[in-house]
């Protein structure tokens, strides 16, 4: 069994000033939170910056990245494809405080639930990451549009494992600085 993280991470970052892929230390947390997470390897979608990826990760571009979100999970979700990956992590670069404990815990309940479908929530919000088996892919590929990834897809379905995650952090996507 092969497990992809697919880091998400080729937004210009508009509210922020800039690509959050260039917040000095982000990019590290969020490579170090997939490989110790569980992941068998990492790709790295970008798009707005382009910066060397950490050793060992692979690094692709969402050339149509400034369509949304629906392009970086379009161009992660066909590289874990392509390295023929079980099941795909998905996570963002900008939830600094999302670390391994909190991708091991839903990797965990997605390998061990029927479907494989999992997602970390955080209270009453839910958030990254988000674990999906490959026969998934097909249908979160199919529903993907503008700045929507995964969430159109495991919003219909009633066998996404909610993995409740907030004594581990807070799981917030920092839009601004500060």
């Amino acid at each position: 069994m092969r497990i992809t993280g697919v880091l998400l991470a080729a937004g210009a970052g508009r509210r922020y000033g800039k690509p959050k892929v260039l917040v000095d230390g982000w990019l590290d947390i969020a490579v170090r939170a997939l490989r110790d997470g569980g992941c068998d390897d990492v790709v790295l979608v970008l798009g707005a910056a382009d910066v060397p990826p950490p050793p060992g990760v692979t690094a692709v571009t969402a050339c149509d990245w400034d369509q949304g979100l629906s392009a970086s999970v379009r161009t992660g979700l066909v590289q874990a494809e392509r390295s023929q990956a079980d099941y795909a992590v998905l996570h963002v670069v900008d939830t600094p405080d999302v670390e391994a404990d909190v991708v091991a815990r839903v990797l965990q309940r997605a390998l061990t639930s029927r479907a494989g479908l999992a997602r970390a929530c955080f209270g009453e919000r839910p958030g990254h990451p988000v674990v999906l088996a490959r026969q998934h892919w097909p249908g979160v590929l199919a529903g993907l549009t503008g700045d929507r990834g995964a969430g159109a897809y495991l919003g219909g379905r009633d066998d996404v494992e909610h993995v409740e995650c907030s004594d581990l952090a807070t799981g917030r996507d920092i839009d601004e600085p500060g």
